[in-house]
């Protein structure tokens, strides 16, 4: 049975997640987490995206994309990053569990909480403390001014 197709609406703001297959961890050491955002640096302009927020988590990354073409960047950025993976680690096959979910969200009120409950996420996860100390989410750049990549869009809503 074939699947359904991905709603995509035009500049459409979507939050998306990709986990790891098995739930298996998807970033080992902070070079790691710096590939994927690099590699989000190099795919935000070539697909002109816009980053309203993120979260890298061990096993799967949040992202809050706004964009008309989705599907194209994220094959793009999980595919990459998939082949830089299972080449430093030695691995074959699949990295990530089956194809990245996206859910529509609405330049509205949702969007900020949204944004809130991402960039939280180590805190629920008892990684941190205090969000401002997890160094792969969009907090430091929204809060602190420190967005080392370049990565963060003002919210538009």
């Amino acid at each position: 049975m074939p699947r359904t197709a991905r709603l995509l609406i035009e500049d459409g703001c979507y939050h998306v997640i990709t986990r790891g297959i098995r739930k298996s961890q998807t970033f080992l050491d902070d070079s790691d987490y710096e590939r994927y955002l690099k590699l989000l640096q190099k795919y935000k302009k070539q697909f002109m995206l816009k980053l309203y927020g993120w979260c890298l988590m061990p096993n799967h990354p949040h992202l809050i994309i706004s964009s008309n073409s989705l599907s194209k960047a994220m094959h793009a950025i999980n595919f990459s990053y998939a082949q830089y993976f299972n080449y430093k680690y030695n691995k074959v096959g699949y990295l990530w569990q089956n194809r990245f979910k996206s859910y529509i969200v609405q330049k509205d009120k949702y969007l900020l909480n949204l944004v809130a409950y991402i960039e939280y996420n180590p805190v629920r996860g008892k990684m941190v403390s205090n969000p401002e100390d997890y160094k792969w989410g969009s907090y430091r750049a929204r809060v602190l001014g420190n967005d080392e990549f370049g990565l963060l869009d003002p919210l538009e809503l």
